[in-house]
């Protein structure tokens, strides 16, 4: 309990006794209606998704307009005001704000106002789908959470060595298209050096569009070669991160199961950031 009361002191700025009850609503789930409120944001985010992705299609857009355009607007306040709440009863404001969580709160309204002026954009409402990672901490999985903090903590890591691969990667279509152009003679697909480049990137990377295809036998015979080397330039990037992956696991470091805090002391018992139980 005294834990408890000093994570509140933490993040509420007035000890007042709505926005306490307000507070516990909004970012907990250890109650009735806190765990009622994570399911109502949870459903109305696959409504507001559902709708968005109905409003793509015309032949149901042009009957359901007006009630797709109702259930946003009401939906998108909804998601307005709880924002709002969540700035109002935190304590550390611009903790919240630029946190992940805080971001994607953000956006997940953002579109909606820009659609006012700029139709196009009500598209980008599907970000919404974002929040549904709260479900994690709705459903107590805050592990599943730690292993993805795992796989970005490895592509933080490894991100020098992609970097280099990619880079190796790009001068190796160029100088392949370059190539393709001189062996296929400017035939059509390979007028010029960047149409040629575009063909060795869908080709190196086996997506194989099949809008552009080369017609000389030694253009064919480089395609091959290009197609057999894909394969194991798909695999270099994923071994870098397997590897990094590995070497966490290895290292393994105290993690707070609740809240992801990897800076724990090695003879921590209780996490410094939410007093968490660690060990």
């Amino acid at each position: 309990m005294e834990q408890h009361n000093e994570e509140e002191h933490n993040y509420i700025s007035e000890r007042t006794k709505w926005k306490r009850q307000l507070y516990r609503i909004i970012f907990k789930s250890d109650t009735k209606l806190g765990k009622l409120f994570d399911i109502i944001l949870l459903v109305l985010i696959l409504l507001s998704t559902f709708i968005v992705m109905m409003e793509s299609v015309k032949v149901i857009d042009a009957k359901l307009h007006i009630l797709f355009i109702v259930l946003e607007v009401i939906i998108t306040m909804f998601f307005t005001i709880e924002y709002i709440l969540r700035i109002l009863v935190i304590r550390n404001k611009r903790n919240y704000i630029f946190s992940f969580f805080g971001i994607i709160d953000f956006l997940a309204i953002l579109p909606f106002y820009l659609s006012l002026f700029f139709p196009i954009t009500k598209y980008f409402l599907i970000i919404r789908m974002l929040r549904m990672l709260r479900i994690f901490r709705i459903l107590n999985l805050m592990d599943f959470m730690n292993d993805g903090y795992l796989i970005v903590r490895a592509l933080k890591n490894s991100s020098r060595k992609i970097y280099i691969f990619l880079l190796f990667l790009i001068i190796f279509s160029v100088i392949v298209g370059s190539m393709m152009l001189m062996v296929e003679g400017h035939r059509e697909g390979f007028e010029s050096i960047p149409q040629s480049i575009y063909w060795a990137v869908v080709t190196v990377t086996t997506v194989g569009y099949g809008d552009v295809s080369p017609g000389t036998p030694l253009g064919k015979f480089l395609s091959v070669l290009l197609m057999l080397a894909g394969y194991s330039i798909i695999a270099v990037p994923t071994g870098i991160v397997t590897a990094e992956m590995r070497n966490k696991r290895q290292n393994f470091e105290l993690v707070c199961p609740r809240c992801g805090n990897d800076d724990v002391d090695d003879d921590a018992r209780y996490c410094k950031k939410c007093g968490e139980k660690i060990l």
